[in-house]
């Protein structure tokens, strides 16, 4: 969703992956989705978009790109990109599969990571905290996308890795708005704990576990507030 699924050099992990110009435009029209300030039908046209946000047209045509894999846009003839109402099923269905995906990256988290890599990963988790207190959802949201990307390295299977990776892509602007949800911020946090606790104890199958209800009440936490 967000990230590279590829290891990287430890200087490179020892910093938080950055949106590209696209990603982070994703997130933002998604967040004026939800949030009912571009309704179904408005139109997302490419210029007006590029001088809005103050960036060329390349990235407003990948993140729309993105939106439109997600569902959150469409295109249409004669229309280009216009806001559209998500087909829940297909969406519910994404997240049963990116449930899945995180269950079995934490269960094998639980017996194969690294305590190098599970030590820098509670490092991270613990600097999200000082996020949450102080309510920096922009910087918070960066440090999810890297939380998440060392836990699908963690798990030692590249493969997974990269199919996680890609998922987690397509669904990164509804990951990214329900952050705004009340109390989301400090509930996610507490829910990537509960992740790391049952990793570090090696417990498998409570690790998966906690992965499938993070995705499950990420899940809800966006319906809430797109009101489906």
């Amino acid at each position: 969703m967000d990230a590279s699924a590829a290891p990287s050099s430890p200087r490179r992990r020892s910093r938080l992956s950055r949106p590209t110009h696209a990603e982070a435009l994703a997130t933002q029209l998604a967040e004026a989705i939800v949030g009912g300030e571009r309704p179904p039908g408005t139109a997302l046209e490419e210029l007006q978009l590029a001088a809005e946000f103050g960036v060329s047209r390349t990235p407003v045509r990948e993140a729309l790109r993105q939106l439109a894999a997600t569902g959150l846009v469409e295109h249409r003839p004669r229309r280009g990109a216009v806001v559209a109402r998500p087909d829940t099923a297909r969406l519910h269905g994404m997240f049963q599969v990116m449930a899945e995906l995180e269950a079995m990256v934490a269960t094998l988290c639980a017996s194969a990571m690294p305590p190098r890599e599970r030590r820098a990963l509670e490092v991270l988790h613990g600097s999200m905290a000082e996020m949450v207190r102080f309510s920096r959802l922009a910087e918070y949201r960066a440090a999810n996308v890297e939380f998440h990307r060392r836990l699908y390295a963690g798990s030692g299977n590249a493969y997974l890795a990269e199919l996680a990776g890609a998922t987690r892509q397509r669904l990164a602007p509804f990951r990214g708005a329900q952050l705004e949800a009340p109390e989301r911020l400090r509930r996610s946090h507490a829910e990537h704990g509960e992740i790391l606790t049952a990793i570090a104890r090696g417990d498998g199958a409570t690790a998966a576990a906690a992965a499938r209800l993070h995705l499950r009440l990420t899940e809800e936490a966006w319906a809430l507030m797109a009101g489906i």
